[in-house]
């Protein structure tokens, strides 16, 4: 299968590097970016053929990855809506916010499109993307995107395309509030005497190690939180700190507040 990517930024760059490692050749694999370092870096790092022609990068291609910023997304779509009228092939939108129905209006009606939305741990290979196939995807055509995404982390298939918005506070902007709770930790660490190396270390290990435990062991996170806290304990002392302050809606609050925020991106860039 013959891949083209409309941007060539970071999340090309982990999808192109993910998919070599999987035996994809790069002479399979071709970009298109308006930034010619861009290219030249991924000529040099990967040996993948570049453009700064989209209509030239997908010429030839069976699978379209749109990789390209939500406020860009209109123009890079209609520039390339009669090189993809001309012969069958399925397009993939990374960018948040873009609805399928805008989409269709700018790259034409009846071509397979599916909508993804991956985090930035695929930046190494540890993501997890969310993907929502519009009307006239076959299975064929899922299996092909699945493969695509699968190269930088785990996939997972939704029912409705409003969920993406859901998707895209949970784990879309996710990893940030992981960051935010290591930060944290290490600044209360460093608070309360800890060097800031030792405090990081501990931070990032224990966000680490509590990432594999609730991904490996099976076990529902609340068990696990219950295992870990015995009764009078110093995990106790902290829970209740934490519930006292409501932490759990706040965290409800914040992605209550992202999603609202990716509903409003396809108000503004969707309607161009």
């Amino acid at each position: 299968m013959r891949i083209a990517f409309v941007g060539g930024g970071h999340m090309t760059t982990s999808l192109v590097g993910g998919l070599l490692r999987r035996g994809t050749t790069a002479g399979s694999l071709r970009v298109s970016d308006p930034v010619p370092a861009q290219l030249e870096r991924l000529a040099r790092d990967f040996g993948v053929r570049g453009t700064g022609d989209n209509r030239e990068a997908i010429a030839d291609a069976d699978l379209v990855v749109l990789a390209v910023k939500p406020q860009d997304m209109a123009s890079a779509a209609r520039g390339i809506s009669r090189e993809l009228c001309g012969r069958r092939r399925v397009v993939v939108s990374i960018a948040a916010g873009i609805r399928l129905a805008d989409l269709a209006r700018w790259i034409g009606e009846g071509i397979p499109t599916v909508r993804a939305m991956p985090n930035r741990p695929a930046l190494i290979g540890a993501g997890i993307t969310a993907l929502y196939a519009g009307d006239g995807v076959s299975k064929d055509d899922r299996d092909a995107v699945d493969a695509l995404m699968s190269a930088v982390g785990e996939t997972v298939w939704l029912d409705q395309e409003s969920q993406m918005d859901v998707v895209t506070a949970v784990s879309g902007s996710g990893p940030a509030y992981f960051f935010l709770l290591v930060e944290a930790l290490e600044s209360a660490g460093m608070a309360h005497g800890l060097p800031q190396e030792t405090a990081r270390r501990l931070a990032v290990a224990t966000a680490l190690g509590a990432g594999r435990m609730a991904a490996e062991s099976g076990v529902a996170p609340a068990i696990l939180r219950e295992q870990v806290t015995s009764k009078g304990g110093t995990t106790a002392a902290a829970l209740e700190v934490l519930e006292e302050k409501a932490v759990r809606a706040i965290f409800h609050h914040a992605v209550e507040a992202a999603t609202r925020r990716s509903a409003q991106l396809a108000v503004e860039f969707g309607g161009k």
